[in-house]
């Protein structure tokens, strides 16, 4: 059971005490003892459930009002040992982490910590003396890691949140195998402050829903530079606010996608096609740069970062019966590696960098990517399978999501049908700070509606377009090509004329009319663009028109496309019609030609 959702993802049904209650009932129901470090006792999420509901009742406004959250074992929540997967290595936080006191303030009720691979290394959701996390679907095969218990939580109902990490795809692998959405945003986005490292550079707090719009509207709560959190980053001013209207999604060739079962690449081919059938461009690139980033994690010097968080603690606790050996082998190896081999990966992971750079920014006969779509992961192999071979079943769970922190880039991974009788998911891949973009495609491949809240995603400058810039208008597409998003139809306030000008294409001219002169109320609509986008839009402006304040019919004022009233003398008055869609509707004996 999952509290009801609007449209825009905000929680509209049932109190919050009624919402723990449910979910307390749903987790005796399902008996999955494994998927929990610390289940916090049910009166007690009772009471902090019933301190929401009275701030919900005295007005106070609350995003996540009644929602009910589980947390990564990693991450650290007041009141709750962080254990990280290893009871040894347990301490008592004096407060919880930033993100989870964000959730907290905004109206979420915490009900426990989930397991984990122990230190957040591994990618199965087996390597925890709590016990192997099982599939929810199959309970033979693998739930995925390291976020593995809040993937579960999630798909299981018992939660409608749940907070994870994503360092080599811990917040997408689970996530693909659950059959949930996992939202990775930009590295610091979301402040890692009380959050255990697994790697400290390439760390990302992640978001398990159900939904897209749910995940962002959680990272939306969580998100933004605490102070605390060294590496935290603001959304840049140029940072797209949306898809464009026809996206360039890149997918790999048939032959890159050679390890997935026929039944795996029959499903990314038809997730492929619903992109295709909502207008985006495909384009087939070489994934090798991806790929070959993604080695240099475990298969390079950047390992050493796993060292430099919990490799002093397993240097004095290597015996203890409860520290995972696998996790302890990799971590200690770490301990021996150079300093010019870490130098030397730097150097390389650049030259990658650059080279995807390249290929999202295109150039001469290569167009530029907005996205690039990827299979999550290829297979889900067995608990038993991953006992045999630990390892080496690690790493393929990792081929294709191990790189996306290395090169710097967002996902969000979705459900995209069944294969070989379990869950199969896809990544939407875009550069760093288009976390738009990727939530934007990623809603496409789940039918959701398109966002019009912006809760997640980069501040931008409301722009008032009446003409020419309007939905399906000519120039509606240097809008959307710039990454602005329309938030709202509305109408001026009833002090405009609108004039039709000579121009091509054809296009309006607004003007305000003087005091004691008789305006219109003109049909127009408002559009959030990235600050630099208008920059670069006031700086092409053709004559005669400009920018300038424009009243809204509700007496809000924005920023709207205005002309020149030098220009208005020979231009006709159009302002009966209600607008330049009225005009152009109009027939050509009546309207002027």
């Amino acid at each position: 059971m999952t509290a009801q959702q609007s449209e825009a993802g905000q929680v509209v049904a049932g109190a919050a005490v009624e919402r723990v209650l449910a979910a307390y009932a749903r987790i005796a129901e399902v008996d999955r003892p494994e998927v929990w470090i610390d289940l916090r006792p049910r009166e007690e999420v009772l009471a902090e459930a019933a301190a929401v509901d009275a701030r919900s009742r005295a007005g106070e406004v609350l995003a996540l009002a009644g929602l009910v959250v589980a947390v990564k074992g990693n991450i650290d929540v007041a009141g709750i040992d962080t254990t990280a997967g290893c009871p040894s290595y347990a301490y008592r936080p004096a407060a919880s982490a930033t993100v989870v006191q964000r959730l907290v303030d905004a109206g979420a009720v915490v009900v426990g910590t989930t397991n984990l691979d122990q230190f957040a290394t591994g990618l199965v959701g087996t390597r925890s003396p709590h016990g192997a996390v099982r599939d929810a679907r199959r309970p033979d095969r693998v739930s995925g890691g390291s976020s593995s218990g809040s993937a579960v939580a999630v798909a299981l109902g018992l939660v409608d949140v749940a907070v994870g990490t994503d360092t080599a795809g811990s917040g997408r692998v689970p996530a693909a195998f659950q059959g949930v959405v996992g939202l990775k945003p930009t590295r610091g986005l979301l402040p890692a402050t009380g959050v255990v490292p697994a790697c400290r550079e390439l760390d990302c707090v992640s978001v398990f829903a159900p939904t897209v719009a749910l995940a962002e509207l959680a990272a939306a709560v969580m998100s933004g530079p605490d102070g605390a959190d060294p590496l935290a980053r603001r959304w840049p001013p140029g940072a797209p606010l949306a898809a464009s209207s026809r996206p360039v999604v890149g997918i790999p060739g048939d032959a890159d996608l050679a390890e997935l079962t026929p039944a795996a690449r029959t499903a990314f081919g038809q997730a492929a096609q619903l992109l295709a059938e909502h207008g985006a461009v495909l384009v087939e690139i070489d994934p090798a740069a991806f790929l070959d980033a993604g080695q240099l994690l475990y298969g390079g010097a950047f390992v050493a970062e796993r060292y430099a968080a919990v490799g002093a603690f397993l240097e004095t606790n290597r015996d203890d019966p409860l520290v995972d050996p696998t996790v302890a082998g990799i971590v200690l190896s770490a301990r021996e590696v150079p300093g010019h081999a870490l130098a030397r990966d730097r150097e390389r992971l650049d030259l990658l960098r650059h080279t995807v750079g390249a290929l999202f920014a295109g150039g001469g006969s290569r167009p530029r990517l907005d996205a690039v779509l990827l299979p999550t992961v290829v297979a889900q192999p067995t608990i038993a399978e991953v006992r045999a071979d630990p390892v080496g079943a690690n790493a393929r769970l990792g081929r294709w999501t191990t790189g996306t922190n290395l090169l710097d880039l967002c996902a969000v991974a979705v459900p995209a049908g069944v294969a070989d009788g379990g869950q199969f998911g896809v990544s939407i891949v875009a550069p760093a700070f288009a976390d738009r973009v990727a939530a934007d495609l990623a809603r496409l491949l789940r039918a959701e509606e398109p966002a019009t809240d912006l809760a997640w995603g980069p501040p931008g400058i409301d722009l008032v377009v009446v003409g020419a810039h309007l939905s399906g208008q000519p120039l509606n597409g240097q809008l959307t090509a710039a990454g602005a998003r329309l938030v709202e139809s509305v109408s001026t306030a009833a002090q405009y004329r609108l004039h039709a000008l000579d121009t091509v294409p054809g296009k309006p001219g607004l003007a305000r009319v003087g005091p004691g002169q008789n305006g219109s109320a003109i049909e127009a609509e408002v559009w959030r663009l990235p600050a630099t986008a208008l920059a670069e839009l006031l700086a092409s402006l053709p004559q005669p028109m400009a920018l300038g304040p424009v009243e809204l019919a509700d007496g809000r004022t924005r920023v709207g496309f205005l002309c020149q009233p030098a220009a208005l003398a020979a231009a006709p008055d159009i302002s009966s019609f209600g607008g330049w869609r009225g005009y152009l509707a109009a027939p050509a004996p009546v309207r002027v030609t």
